[in-house]
Formats: structure tokens, sequence, C-alpha cells
């Protein structure tokens, strides 16, 4: 049917609500969103010259902004740049790893460049990266809230991270920090004071995750629209849910850890050093306390992306909804009980050992649920390829690699011959970066043009896709072979018998490096160059999709939405949104433009 006026597609609207059997709520939601549909069909948008980013450009009102999707804007180049930097270390660090012997840099230089890699990538980027970023900007929308609970603390949140970040930069330009991210004593306790600097800085941008995690805790509880209930909340909101608990409970314990360790280094107090009557292995039960939380503190909120994702372009509802979603809240519980594991040659007792290991077979249980109920949807769903669709499916392969070598690394007779080798570094980052950096990759291409107003080329962003998959599993697969083989981490020089793996791994890098490059240059080419995204590119059915413009308005809704179903239900949105997205075309029909469940 066409939209050749406005007048046809709401009377083609109503009808459908009442042969569907709908209340007035529903009739009201339909129509108020049908008529953001027909302004995009018919490129009529009357709120298209006020959104969130014209209303105000002065500088000021960025700098003291309080607009949630602002701050997450502000988030996304800043952890944007972390990333940046953090990437082009670590292309260093392979470039000396190509042959044995010196290539780049000498020893020392290279232990400082692994360790920065390390500090800002995990505490700058991966644990900011989604809650900060599209936690910001989605969470409130997929409510039917305004704002966040207390937005004045989420933009105290975000000038204290950087903060944090700014003091960590400090130590490490200024000074020497060769310790990897995980700062060990007694090492950490000898080496240059830049440790001082690093570690309060952590210390610093820890209170910006706290805050972070308390105020989506209270906007989740107290700011959902009327109608969203528990059982209708979208699964990202479920994750960030989730992830915010963990945020609140564990950031403390590595925010005290560094303040005992600055304390010792400072005060020569003894807590952790050995010369002075401290224990060492503590210091590892109270980082790993921590640390292994924060492990679901970066991957939980990608779960959440790629349910969305799953949901949208397979046109179905999440299969098991309640179970993936009670199975964030499982793993954010027993991911408090795991932290041992990473210690099993670290002198602790063999029943320790073995209650660590069978808690971390356990921990597998509710990622399984995830996986399963993902592949579930998929099954005779209608499956659309596009981009982000693609981010999901290379995000299932590359995470189930990783989530299955954690349960190989949590078995005591394996793991003590794996500690310690390339082995665990390849395990960690299938699960970090093919985890939670292609999750923020295809969440980040899939809520564009809700940030942007663009759509960005879908050839070049699928040719990134393939770049990045390529180059990830060469950089990274031949290190579970160097691993196995013997060869150790965070080695400067290395026996020529693993010459021809590392040389492997290091073109391995370039080649990824090469699909991030596209992938950012195709999305920022979008930003001047990109065609107008219609309102529901995706012919999604969550709140964010249901607003008058593809950009939000300052305020997000015009009016408080009420919600009368669940954020899956696409066979009421199929009739008002025909999904198109490739060319960031309007839509031209209620029916058949999209894929249709």
């Amino acid at each position: 049917m066409s939209c050749a006026s406005a007048a046809p597609c709401e009377d083609a609207i109503a009808r459908c609500a009442r042969g569907r059997g709908t209340n007035n709520k529903n009739l009201m939601i339909m129509s108020n969103t049908a008529t953001s549909a027909v302004g995009a069909a018919t490129g009529a948008h009357p709120h298209a010259s006020l959104n969130y980013i014209n209303h105000d450009k002065s500088l000021k009102s960025w700098l003291l902004t309080l607009d949630h999707k602002r701050i997450g804007i502000m988030y996304m180049v800043t952890v944007s740049l972390a990333f940046l930097a953090g990437g082009i270390l670590a292309l260093f660090v392979r470039a000396e790893l190509i042959a044995p012997g010196r290539t780049l840099m000498d020893a020392h230089t290279y232990n400082q460049l692994f360790s920065l890699h390390g500090i800002i990538m995990v505490f700058a980027f991966i644990i900011p990266s989604i809650p900060a970023v599209m936690g910001n900007f989605v969470l409130p929308l997929h409510l039917g809230a305004k704002d966040v609970a207390f937005p004045r603390l989420n933009l105290a949140s975000y000038y204290i991270y950087v903060l944090g970040i700014a003091i960590v930069l400090m130590g490490m330009f200024f000074g020497s920090v060769d310790t990897g991210w995980t700062f060990y004593t007694p090492y950490s306790e000898t080496v240059g004071t830049s440790v001082l600097f690093v570690t309060l800085g952590v210390f610093v941008a820890g209170f910006s995750s706290i805050l972070t995690g308390l105020n989506f805790i209270v906007t989740v509880h107290k700011m959902r629209a009327p109608g969203l209930t528990w059982n209708r909340l979208p699964l990202f909101v479920w994750s960030i849910y989730a992830t915010s608990i963990v945020q609140v409970l564990a950031t403390p314990v590595i925010g005290i850890t560094m303040v005992l360790l600055f304390l010792e280094r400072l005060l020569h107090i003894g807590i952790f050093d050995p010369s002075l009557g401290g224990d060492p292995v503590l210091f590892q039960h109270f980082f790993w306390f921590y640390s292994h939380p924060a492990v679901y503190i970066m991957i939980l909120p990608a779960f959440g992306v790629i349910s969305e994702l799953m949901a949208t372009f397979s046109r179905r509802p999440v299969m098991g909804y309640q179970f993936v979603a009670l199975s964030s809240v499982a793993i954010a519980f027993l991911g408090f009980l795991v932290w041992g594991h990473h210690m099993f040659v670290s002198g602790q007792s063999a029943v320790s050992s073995i209650v660590f290991s069978l808690i971390t077979y356990l921990i597998g249980i509710p990622t399984g649920v995830k996986v399963i109920n993902w592949v579930g949807t998929m099954y005779k769903g209608s499956v659309w390829l596009r981009t982000p669709m693609l981010y999901a499916l290379a995000f299932l392969f590359l995470f189930s690699i990783g989530g299955f070598t954690g349960i190989m690394l949590g078995v005591l007779a394996i793991d003590v011959h794996l500690h310690d080798t390339y082995f665990v570094v390849a395990h960690f980052h299938y699960v970090m970066m093919g985890g939670t950096v292609i999750a923020a990759l295809g969440g980040l291409h899939y809520w564009w043009p809700k940030i942007t107003g663009r759509m960005y080329k879908e050839t070049p962003a699928r040719i990134a896709v393939a770049l990045i998959f390529i180059g990830f599993n060469v950089t990274f697969f031949t290190q579970f072979i160097l691993g196995s083989q013997g060869m150790p981490r965070r080695y400067y020089d290395y026996l020529p018998e693993f010459a021809s793996l590392h040389a492997l791994s290091t073109y391995g890098s370039w080649i990824l490096a090469a699909g991030l490059f596209l992938a950012a240059g195709n999305l920022l080419v979008s930003l001047f160059r990109g065609a107008k995204a219609p309102a529901n590119p995706w012919g999604a059915a969550t709140l964010e999709w249901t607003d008058t413009t593809p950009m939000p308005d300052p305020h997000n809704f015009k009016r408080m939405p009420i919600v009368t179903r669940g954020p899956y239900d696409f066979h009421l949105v199929d009739d008002l949104f025909s999904g198109d997205g490739g060319d960031g075309a309007p839509a031209t029909t209620l029916q058949g433009a999209g894929p249709t469940s």
C-alpha cells in the first residue's frame, strides 16, 4: 500500500490495530509511532530541525550538558581515542615480535609498551566502552525516560573518568611503568615512582564506574515508562543493569587495593611487600576479586547488544527471553566467586583450587544459555545480513572460542601447563576483543542512524567486517598454537622455532588494523556524505526507534510513552515501518520493503 499521503497510512494502521484486537492504549502508541513513520515516508519531518545535537551548538552547552545523549557522545570520542592509542601500541608490540632478537626497540621499551597497551585498553577503553557510551545514549531511550535519574552525577562521572585517565597518562609518559596492567607485587613495589601516579589514576577512574553504575540502577528502577514492566525490558537494559550491580560492588575493591599499594610505596607499610612483612599473594586475591568481575563489566553489556541485534535482524523475539535476562544476573553473581582460578599456580590450597575450578565450570552454564538462545532466535527467523548482524555472527563465533578455551583454563591439569603462555593471551583477546569490541562495533553500526541521523555505506562496512574477522583470527588463533607449544607471554625475545607463528600473528594484526581503520573511516565519512536516515531503518521494535526523527529530541520524547507490548513484538511494527535501511532512503511502503517474520 502506498503512503502517498498521511491519511491513508493512518487509516490503514487503525484498521490493522482493530483487526488485531488492540486496546485504545495500543492504538495510541501505534498512532503516535505511525506519525513518525508517515513523516519518514513523505520526507516531512516536522521536528527534523530540532534535535539533541543542533538545539544548542555552543561549546559551553556541550561541556556543561546534562543530556545523557551528549554525555554518551563525549564518552564515545574519549574512549575511541583511548582505543586508537592502545591499538597503535599493540601494533608496535607485534611489529617488535615479527622476528627473534631486536627489531624496533630494546627490552625495557618493549615492556613499557605492552604495559601501556594493557592499562589503556582495560581501564580507559574496554571497561567504560559499552556501558558509558551506549548505556548512556540508549538506556533512557529504551526506558521511555527523558534522562537518567541523576543527570549532574552523570556529567560528573565523565569528568572523573577523564581526570583519572589523565593522571594515568601523566604517570606513563613522565616516567616508567613496565608492570603490565596487573601491577603485581613485589615487582611494582620496586620500580619507578610512576606506578604511584598510575595506581592513583586507576583509583580516581574507579569512582566514575561506581557512580555510573549507581545512576543506571536507580534509572532502571525509577524511570521506566508506564507499562514497562521487568518482563518488557529490552535485554540490553537487563545486561546494563547486571553490569551496574557488578560496578557498584566490585570496583571499590580495586580502589582500596590501589590505595594500599600507594600507601605501602609511599609510607613503607608492610601489606604486600614480603621484605616489610607483607604478603604478595594477598595483592593477587584483592586484584582478581575485582578483575574477574571486571571481565563481566566488559562482556555483559556486549551480551545485551548482541541480544538486540539477534532479535532485530532475525525478526523474531529472543528465544527464552526470561532465561537470557536472568542469565545476566546469574553471571554477575557467579562472577564474584571465581577469582581464584587466576591463582592455580600461586600456592593456594588444593581444596581452594578445586572449588574455584568447579565454579568456573558453573559460570559457563548461564553463558551457554545465551549462546543457545541466540542460535534459537535465528532458527526459522528471517535473518537479515546487514552490517550489525554480521558483527553479531562474528561475535558468536569468536566469543564461543573464547568461552570454550576459558573452560579449558579452568581445568587444573591444563592450566598448570598453559598458565602464563600465549594461550592465555589468545583466550583473553578472544573474550575481550572478539567479544566486547566486536559487539561494540555491531552496536555502534546499529545505533549509528539514531546517534547521527546518517546512514553509512554498506559495502565498505561489510568489507571492514571481513577484514576484522580474518585479521583477528590470524592474529590470535596462532597464539593458541604458540601457547600450547610453550611460548611464554610478555617475552621480548624467543627461540627461532616460534618465529613463523609470531610473524603470522604480526601479519594478522596488520589486516585487523586495516579493517578497523576502514570501519572508522566509513562511519566518519557518513557524517558528511551519508544519506539521511529514516526514523527506523532496521524496523526495530524497541522504544528508541519510535521517536519522531532519526536523531532524538533534546528531551527524548514529546510525550510520555505508554508501553503495552514487549520489546520484540515485531508483528506490531511490521505494518508501521518498512525497515529498508540500505541506502538511508525514506520508507515508501507500509509493508514488504524489509524482512518480515
